[in-house]
């Protein structure tokens, strides 16, 4: 990112945040406004952090996004550390709990205030292909699972998504409201860019943080994984990882990978030619039969009256 972007963005940011400090609830917790922050009317405002002071924890009526430009931060949040490097992204969810440790002058980072209400056009553009871990992400970003939650991107070397946060940041100081489509639209890349680095997302959501990463277990493995090995990995007992699957989602682990499974399998009969034995194969039924009964059970159709349907529409 250039250097003159992020004196331009010091530049605009207001310099005390200790304002910030005068909304207490009756038992003295600090919650920020983001009417604070940004102006009427408005939904995303971005701010400089050059803060190096210690911020006691705190949490947010908005969506807060936080772009590691240069250094190292360190936070408190939800009673777990989070170290934020350059280029860094960081999602923190309505209503997270917050600390900021102290820092020097030489660690800066980019704060964007967000209403939940912005990415309803970016969350739209992840429906190309339904996914389960996207819609669990999802509803984190709405706040649709009522938790508080926080998604922490380790991307310094995607270049797509570095280029792409310098483009949000011009816009927002543009200001126009000319460019309010642009970023929303900024924003549904830079979360389709993320998503296709899912290797690279820590997750941390109180009970959910086992299905995270259950789903990202099988957004990675749907063709070829296994319960077995999702249990050693997780280090969990077969049969304690199996009822609890089953607790949290209402499905099985076999039915979660299902789902995977024809998703897929309809993103392919959609946007390629492959043939239908093929994209059996690839999604991880080397039975074409089979595959045929399950995609009957998801669609009531055949792969091939799925594939004519959706490219006559």
């Amino acid at each position: 990112m250039r250097d003159e972007l992020i004196e331009r963005l010091i530049m605009h940011t207001y310099k005390n945040p200790s304002f910030l400090l005068n909304n207490k609830t009756d038992d003295e917790k600090i919650i920020i406004e983001g009417s604070k922050l940004m102006k009427k009317e408005k939904l995303i405002a971005v701010r400089a952090d050059t803060n190096t002071n210690h911020f006691p924890e705190h949490s947010h009526d908005y969506v807060e996004i936080i772009y590691m430009y240069k250094g190292t931060k360190t936070n408190i949040i939800n009673d777990e550390t989070v170290v934020l490097n350059e280029g860094d992204i960081l999602f923190m969810t309505q209503n997270c709990r917050q600390e900021n440790l102290p820092s020097t002058d030489q660690d800066i980072a980019v704060n964007f205030v967000v209403l939940p209400h912005f990415f309803e056009k970016a969350l739209e553009m992840l429906n190309s292909e339904e996914s389960l871990l996207h819609s669990f992400i999802i509803q984190c970003l709405r706040g649709d699972n009522g938790k508080s939650s926080y998604l922490h991107f380790k991307v310094l070397d995607v270049l797509p998504v570095q280029n792409l946060i310098e483009n949000l940041i011009w816009n927002l100081l543009d200001d126009s409201q000319e460019q309010r489509n642009i970023n929303e639209t900024t924003m549904g890349l830079i979360l389709l860019q993320l998503l296709s680095h899912i290797d690279d997302l820590d997750y941390n959501g109180d009970d959910s943080s086992l299905i995270f990463h259950v789903l990202k277990y099988i957004e990675a493995h749907f063709a070829g994984g296994s319960l077995t090995e999702l249990s050693q990995m997780l280090f969990y007992d077969f049969n304690a990882l199996s009822k609890q699957i089953k607790k949290l989602t209402g499905k099985t682990y076999t039915d979660l990978v299902q789902e995977k499974r024809i998703s897929h399998a309809c993103f392919l009969l959609e946007s390629t030619n492959l043939g239908i034995s093929e994209i059996s194969q690839l999604v991880g039924y080397e039975n074409i039969s089979y595959f045929h009964r399950v995609f009957r059970k998801f669609h009531c159709m055949s792969p091939k009256k799925y594939r004519d349907k959706t490219v006559t529409k």
